[in-house]
């Protein structure tokens, strides 16, 4: 049974393999792709953003569980920061989902960034792909917690869930430069917590201000307890209604591709160029030359382009 096969009758150490492949980026990537393609489409992709400290792998859990209450099959990518010392991820959310380790209808597995700053690793929606392949029903990834920076969620999730808690006074103001436009759910975590109804009218309030279409979906704002799992019937409940009611499904996904062809042009352009010794003495003499303040970098950029096309 080849790697594609594998991934496609659901044999985790097939989807392991698949996914280390996408993540050291060989040459067999694009192949494996294309082999999968026909077979993704079908997956729910939840993704879960917000703050550290504020539950979101805890969340996470428990909607794995809920879902598999209701019998789904569930694939997990918690999208860590890069270790310094190894470019690894640090693989703090597989450690804390061991749980489900013995769950053939489970599959959870820690991506690095890689330096990437949106909060998402370049190979996530390869990823993604995979998982959908291999017969996942939902698949949901919780990215890095740095906050406002994460709006790479909505380009690769059909669903974006925003976890806040109660009396977070900062972070509620820094949703106001981004993360707000990102967010189809909103959820204020450690519900138990005083303050909470006041963060709940606070998050409604900015959404007040925003200007919805007609038939076009509003946000809600929700109150989970993870570590009970107080609320989280309640937050799937609401994916689903998103994913039936939203009226900007279609064209989410046109933008979606749009987005994944304008990376790989310029990830295969820049290959291409790196390849080239010719190529690579020409940005060597740019960097040079900006570097001198001998030309701009938009000049010596067009001046590469100019000679190499």
């Amino acid at each position: 049974m080849d790697l594609a096969d594998g991934v496609l009758a659901g044999d985790q150490r097939a989807i392991a393999r698949a996914i280390s492949l996408v993540e050291n980026e060989p040459p067999q990537v694009p192949s494996l792709i294309r082999q999968l393609f026909a077979r993704t489409g079908q997956a729910s992709v939840i993704g879960v953003t917000g703050a550290p400290g504020v539950g979101k792998s805890t969340l996470v859990d428990r909607l794995v569980i809920e879902c598999r209450h209701r019998g789904k099959t569930v694939g997990v990518l918690a999208v860590d920061p890069s270790s310094p010392f190894t470019g690894g991820s640090i693989l703090g959310d597989r450690i804390r989902m061991q749980s489900h380790s013995g769950d053939e209808g489970v599959y959870v597995r820690s991506m690095a960034t890689h330096g990437h700053l949106g909060g998402l690793s370049n190979a996530t929606s390869d990823a993604v792909l995979i998982l959908d392949a291999s017969g996942c029903d939902l698949v949901l990834i919780e990215t890095v917690g740095v906050g406002q920076g994460e709006v790479d969620i909505a380009r690769t999730a059909d669903v974006s869930i925003v976890v806040t808690i109660p009396d977070a006074g900062d972070e509620v103001q820094a949703m106001k430069a981004g993360i707000m436009e990102i967010g189809d759910i909103f959820v204020v975590n450690k519900a138990d917590r005083s303050g909470a109804e006041r963060t709940v009218t606070a998050i409604e309030g900015m959404l007040a201000l925003r200007e919805f279409k007609k038939d076009v979906w509003c946000p809600p704002v929700l109150k989970t307890q993870a570590t009970t799992g107080e609320g989280v019937p309640d937050l799937l409940e609401a994916v689903s209604r998103f994913n039936e009611e939203n009226g900007e499904s279609q064209e989410r996904r046109r933008e979606r591709a749009r987005v994944r062809l304008t990376e790989l042009l310029q990830h295969t352009f820049i290959q291409r160029l790196e390849k080239k010794e010719h190529s690579l003495a020409l940005i060597r003499d740019a960097v040079e030359r900006v570097v001198n303040r001998d030309v701009d970098p938009y000049t010596a950029a067009a001046d590469i382009m100019e000679r190499v096309t």
